[in-house]
């Protein structure tokens, strides 16, 4: 996804510190007040610690960690800032803790720190003093062990075996050593210069007590001190290395051009010593002289200086016989000598640390920072071949530990302003965006904005209301005082500017080109609103990979004091010089943040007592859509501070929202069938408290996908290559969940199917099988997909289309068998052994819970093929849907953790009580409910419950009343059946409604063991056909209700007479409508009954507009006989609808516009019968058009974009004809009435019958009882004017209804019309 790339920390100054680590080396180093730890090798940023951590309050003081000290064996890192000191440690799991801290005197700051073995020196203004580490309280504390009064030690550092400390001091010349047990004094060592850094050298060949010093001058002049025989811890001069001693008298005179002339460096003799055995236990040329000279370094043990010459070159030394004693014998002379320009500069300092290879060495240089891995055979033998750059950091630059404000970027994002507080400077994004370039940089400004990729910069200044453009030369402009700046794209060689000022006008700047970049004022105006905008923010170019957005490219998003956002883009054609391309009603009020990307998705955050509301608005607003994708709140404790916006290549939207310490990427995701997961998610978090405690002060998207987040003063740079096997890059990562599908994924077969396009599914599952097979017989492969032609999924496929007929080569041979291999045929065969293999490799990058419905769409696609005649098209698609039912709650139950991608967000998988009222609707329009109630039946092992009526919807979409008596006495059974018990009270209920008294009664009979026996074997007894018994029923039923046994209370009502009181029982107590409806249908015998009546009108349709569910209210409408409306709903608002109705509808929910069925089931009802029609001909051609965009886009947010071409270049908007015929003379003929029907629109001509469900009036007869021969006359259609497109609907409607009549008029026989010969 995002990985941190490159950090930008600030280079080091002074020293460099290290911690050698079992299997890495860190170094150290202050910058501003943080400590930064990278690791030497690769110079990757391992950890940055704040100063402010310890001591909070020094977080807005403007100081700067002055020393820094490691204790390597506690793995103790101390820093020191003004009198403060601070200490942290690298615990077991690799985290960094605090781990103390110490605070001197007020004006006794800190100058040097050293640390060692639990004991602390410390060097401060007044003198040195060491600490001893305690443990107090359970707590680690510094007990300090006694202080001295001594010249300002500059550097102080304990000896190996820590008896003595030597310091330094800016003051004099002179190294002293101090008892680090009394803090007396013991030796002053004087120097001829100023010493500028001693090092204690430590050897396992000499004896543990005999220290030994190594001083530098500042004339780069290394001094060995060692102790002498009779005063063995008296240091004395040994020998000296200056640069004359090391080389040639004329090679060092050449040196003398360079300013610095050398730096010399002790190379740490058991980490060389080390690395050279590793080398000669692997190296295999024992004879060559680079193993020879190894072997020669190893068995002497000289000790080895390294020395940095101006011209680039690198000189080696060494010196025998340190070790000897007595240490008479030290000789010096020059190792090795590299050709010049090894180095590109001379360092300040150089360093040799081990490498987690232990045949190479790293050589760390500053500054700038620089690492090498040094190979010892070519290194030591003096080859430049020796050194490999690994990486190198960047030279030091005024102001670079300054804190950053904020963060500035060019429209394309290929550059970037870094301001800082005090000036800043300007980055270009290189290298694909996975590094960035230092440029420009300016001192002080109130508003900046780079241009041209990094190139150009133009700052304001508040103060003279001058625009200053850094170009060459300067080009400036006086404008009016603004509030707001930056940079927008422009058709022209650079990119505009655009200001804001106070009064909401805007300043609109062109930079000409010609000759020189020049700044010229274009116009300065209002935007053209009724009342001034609350705010107006820029608009975030995120389509980069786009240059034709250009033409039509949103440069501000103002948002008005009702939460209105209106898109502008600069227009010279219009009279404001700006044009509003879209709006969006959001309501939402007193937002605290907004902002806007190119591609009209706009975010905004309000401020809740609660917390903080953040939406995601599409400005693609209508009666089908209200723009509002996505909602989320967040706690009190996850502040809100930046929003910012990007996209991927194919323009799929990426959200990042910024917290304090981590910021949330969200990206868009598919809508599907199979999971309920929000519009939008977090697909990835950035969270860098795992490199520093700094909060995030800014964060903003660059080109290609970079992402760089600020903290106090430094940079950190994320791109999207994937360091670990099982992540992908971000972009790829969007466009699977949310870009077009493959043709094989489970989303786009199942709307294939539904849609009727069987064949092509079929031809994907053969396609399928074949790629399959190729990685099962060889796992070696990867899984290639061919994409089929998006033609085929423009064909017109139906449901009905015929299997292909069987070929004969004689005429009584037996039918030819398909010549071609089984495998390229779909089959029985073919789709067991694919969903074999599936189940053995499934395919990459789908769930668990698409892997399962993909096994199930394939063995529907199937069952499908061999029952092509029995199933109609409704019918296969409540199977479809019925099917995946049942498995998807399968995999719940047996595995209920959800299945997660890689570093994202958890796909979630729910269990699910019932189908979805549109499945249901499926199968209530289906013509084939016997064999969908056998299927179902099938589905619930052959005994279905109420429960499982209920989930299936059954007593909801069964029409006949026959088959829901005959199968409410099946669940009636089952119920009674499905306890070991054989408990009567479970089935009273359902065999009260079939009238089956008696059958109860028998039941209870067998019941000895219920503790109710008695009584209902008595009470079932009596006549309930009586008023007396219907009575006492209805009391039993009252007391039921009291002891809460409702469902018994429903059966007593039922058994008293009173479907009424049972069916609310049903609605108020136990909320299951379907149960209501069930019993109602049964009891009254039909589909009209006044209960069910009541049901409908008080219960389903509100519940339906409630929840804003179109199915359920369609079905409703239907079951009303008001079909009209049946249609309606399925495109009309809710609201138009309920003020359509004489029911009173309370409560309207969100529309739900987001299943493209909904279209699907509109095409089939528009013109089924009179009454759709005329509900068809309600609906404007105008919302139409836009239901069908709505439904399209559905289709592109599930991925199914070929669907979506598919349902706009087909669909048909059918309406009747609105041209009435003149009457003809035509002669009398017995096909009269299929010539009446031929004046129906040509859409209906194709129907074999439109259903008649309305009263019609009949006119008066307008055909001749015999006519007469004679010349047929040409028909002539009557002109009709134009009308608006609601009244020529209703005037379609009214010849539709007139032909219908027609059509229904039974013509008059008359002999003459046959004309016999």
């Amino acid at each position: 996804m995002l990985d941190l790339l490159k950090t930008f920390t600030g280079s080091p100054v002074g020293a460099l510190h290290q911690l050698v680590l079992p299997h890495v080396t860190l170094i150290l180093y202050p910058s501003a007040d943080t400590v930064v730890i990278l690791d030497a090798s690769t110079l990757d940023l391992v950890r940055v610690l704040t100063f402010g951590e310890i001591y909070p309050g020094t977080q807005h003081l403007n100081q700067t960690i002055s020393c820094v000290a490691v204790d390597s064996a506690m793995k103790v890192i101390v820093a020191s800032m003004d009198t403060h000191i601070a200490a942290w440690l690298l615990s077991g799991n690799n985290t960094w803790r605090i781990h103390s801290s110490i605070s001197l005197q007020d004006s006794d700051s800190v100058t040097t720190l050293d640390c060692r073995s639990g004991l602390l020196s410390v060097g401060s203004k007044n003198g040195l003093s060491v600490y001893t580490l305690i443990l107090e309280n359970d707590l680690l504390t510094w007990s300090k062990k006694w202080e001295a009064r001594v010249a300002t030690p500059s550097l102080a550092k304990f000896a190996p075996t820590l008896a003595f400390i030597a310091t330094i001091s800016h003051h004099d010349d002179l190294v002293r050593l101090y008892s680090t047990t009394s803090g007396r004094l013991v030796q002053d060592i004087p120097h001829p210069r100023p010493v500028t850094d001693l090092m204690w050298r430590f050897s396992q060949a000499s004896r543990s007590g005999d220290p030994a010093l190594y001083t530098i001058t500042s004339d780069s002049t290394l001094r060995i001190f060692l102790p002498v025989i009779d005063a063995p811890h008296r240091l004395q001069l040994h020998a000296s290395l200056d640069l004359f001693s090391s080389l040639p008298f004329l090679t060092a005179a050449k040196l003398g051009s360079h300013s610095r002339k050398s730096t010399v460096m002790w190379l740490d003799k058991e980490v060389v010593r080390r690395t050279i055995k590793a080398v000669l236990a692997s190296a295999t040329e024992d004879a060559s002289l680079q193993v020879e000279r190894l072997r020669e370094i190893d068995e002497e043990g000289w000790d080895l200086f390294i020395r940095a010459l101006g011209d680039g070159s690198m000189l080696v030394s060494a010196v025998a016989n340190i070790d000897r004693r007595p240490p008479t014998l030290i000789r010096q002379f020059a190792l090795s000598h590299t050709s010049s320009n090894v180095l590109s500069q001379l360092p300040s300092h150089l360093y040799l640390f081990p490498h987690p290879n232990v045949t190479s060495l790293i050589m760390v240089t500053s500054a700038p920072l620089t690492t090498f891995e040094v190979s010892p055979l070519a290194f030591f033998d003096g080859q430049s071949t020796g050194l490999y750059l690994n990486a190198k950091g960047l030279d030091r630059f005024p102001h670079e530990e300054s804190k950053i404000r904020r963060l500035v970027r060019t429209p394309a994002g290929r550059g970037v302003a870094v301001v800082r507080v005090d000036g800043g400077e300007v980055w270009r994004v290189i290298e694909g965006g996975s590094q960035l370039a230092r440029g420009r940089r300016w001192s002080n400004a109130d508003h900046v904005v780079v241009l041209d990729g990094g190139k150009l910069l133009a700052t304001y200044s508040s103060e003279t209301s001058v625009l200053t453009l850094h170009s060459e030369p300067i080009s400036t402009l006086t404008i009016p005082s603004i509030t707001d700046l930056f940079s927008a794209p422009s058709k022209t060689a650079h990119e505009c500017i655009v200001g804001l000022t106070s009064d909401s006008s805007i300043v609109y700047i062109y930079i000409e080109s010609k000759p020189n970049p020049t700044l010229r004022l274009h116009s300065k105006n209002n935007l053209p609103l009724a009342q001034p905008p609350k705010v107006i923010i820029p608009v975030d170019p995120m389509s980069w990979s786009r240059d034709s957005s250009l033409e039509e490219h949103d440069t501000l998003l103002s948002i008005s004091d009702d939460g209105e956002l209106s898109f502008w883009i600069a227009d010279d054609g219009t009279p404001s010089g700006w044009r509003c391309t879209g709006k969006v009603k959001t309501g939402r009020k007193k937002f605290a943040l907004a902002s806007c990307s190119s591609a009209k998705k706009s975010v905004l955050v309000v401020q809740l007592p609660d917390g903080q509301e953040l939406t995601i608005w599409d400005s693609k607003e209508s009666e089908f859509a209200s723009g509002l994708e996505h909602r989320r709140i967040f706690s009190t404790s996850e502040h809100i501070n930046d929003l910012d916006w990007t996209s991927t290549p194919d323009n799929q939207s990426i959200l990042a929202v910024g917290f304090t310490h981590h910021v949330e990427l969200l990206c868009q995701q598919r809508k599907t069938y199979f999971d309920d997961d929000p519009a939008w998610a977090i697909c990835w978090k950035v969270d860098i408290r795992n490199y520093i405690s700094y909060p995030i002060r800014d964060s903003i998207w660059l080109a290609n996908g970079s992402f760089l987040i600020a903290g106090g003063h430094q940079l950190f740079l994320f791109g999207q290559t994937a360091l670990q096997k099982d992540q992908e890059p971000l972009f790829q990562y969007v466009a699977r969940h949310n870009g077009p599908l493959e043709d094989y994924h489970p989303q786009m077969l199942l709307q294939c199917l539904l849609w009727g396009k069987v064949e092509l599914v079929k031809q994907i599952i053969v396609a399928l099988s074949l790629a399959v097979r190729a990685i099962y017989e060889d796992p070696t492969q990867d899984f290639h997909w061919n994409a089929f032609p998006v033609e085929q999924y423009l064909r017109g496929q139906y449901m009905t289309s015929n299997k292909p007929s069987k070929r004969y080569n004689f005429l009584f041979s037996t039918p030819q068998e398909n010549s071609l291999p089984d495998e390229t045929v779909f089959s029985r065969h073919m789709v067991e052994t694919l969903i074999e293999q599936l189940e053995t490799r499934p395919l990459p990058h789908l769930t668990p819970n698409e892997h399962a419905c993909l096994l199930v769409l394939i063995q529907t696609t199937l069952e499908i093929e061999e029952q092509r005649r029995a199933l109609d098209a409704n019918g296969l698609r409540y199977v479809i849907s019925m099917r995946s039912f049942y498995i998807l709650n399968r995999r719940v139950t047996s595995d209920p953790s959800s299945p997660r991608s890689n570093g994202a967000i958890p796909r979630s998988t729910g269990w699910r009580e019932r189908l979805r009222y549109r499945d249901m609707v499926w199968a209530f329009h289906s013509e084939s409910q016997g064999l969908l109630l056998s299927t179902s039946t099938a589905a619930c092992s052959g005994r279905m419950l109420w429960s499982d009526a209920r989930a299936l919807g059954v007593f909801i979409w069964l029409n006949s009343v026959e088959s829901l008596r005959a199968h409410m006495e099946v669940i009636a059974r089952n119920e009674y059946m499905a306890g070991d018990n054989r408990d009567p009270t479970a089935c009273s209920l359902f065999y009260f409604a079939l009238g089956k008294v008696k059958l109860v009664h028998g039941l209870w009979k067998q019941a000895a063991w219920h503790k109710e026996q008695a009584i209902m074997l008595k009470f079932l007894a009596n006549d309930f056909t009586q008023p007396k018994q219907k009575t006492a029923a209805l009391k039993n039923a009252y007391a039921l209700l009291g002891k809460q046994r409702f469902e018994y209370a429903a059966a007593f009502f039922l058994l008293g007479g009173s479907l009424k009181d049972a069916v609310h029982v049903c609605l108020r107590h136990l909320s299951d409508f379907q149960l209501a409806i069930a019993l109602a249908r049964v009891v009254e015998g039909s589909s009209d009954g006044p209960v069910l009546r009541d049901i409908l009108h008080n219960t389903v349709i509100p519940t339906a507009f409630r929840e804003g569910n179109r199915w359920l209210g369609s079905w409703a409408f239907w079951m009303l006989n008001r079909r009209d409306f049946a249609v309606r709903i399925l495109v009309t608002p809710l609201r138009d609808i309920a003020d359509a109705l004489d029911i009173q509808v309370i409560e309207i929910g969100e529309p739900h516009y987001d299943d493209p069925s909904l279209a699907l089931l509109f095409s089939q009802l528009r013109s089924k019968t009179l009454q759709t029609a005329r509900g068809t001909s309600e609906i404007s051609g105008r919302s139409e058009f836009n239901f069908v965009l709505q439904i399209a886009r559905v289709f592109c947010k599930m991925g199914c974009h070929a669907l979506a071409l598919d349902l706009v270049r087909s669909w048909s908007f059918e309406r009747p004809s609105i041209s009435v015929p003149a009457p003809t003379e035509h002669p009398p003929t017995p096909y009269a009435t299929l010539r009446r029907s031929l004046a129906l629109d040509p859409k209906l001509r194709r129907r074999s019958s439109i259903m008649i469900d309305m009263d019609i009036a009949s006119p008066a007869p307008t055909r001749k009882v015999s006519p007469e021969r004679s010349l047929v006359r040409a028909p002539t259609q009557e002109t009709i004017k134009e009308e608006g497109d609601l009244l020529a609907r209703k005037a379609g409607l009214g010849s539709l209804l007139k032909s219908a009549k027609q059509d229904v008029r039974v013509p008059e026989f008359n002999m003459d019309s046959f004309s016999f010969v």
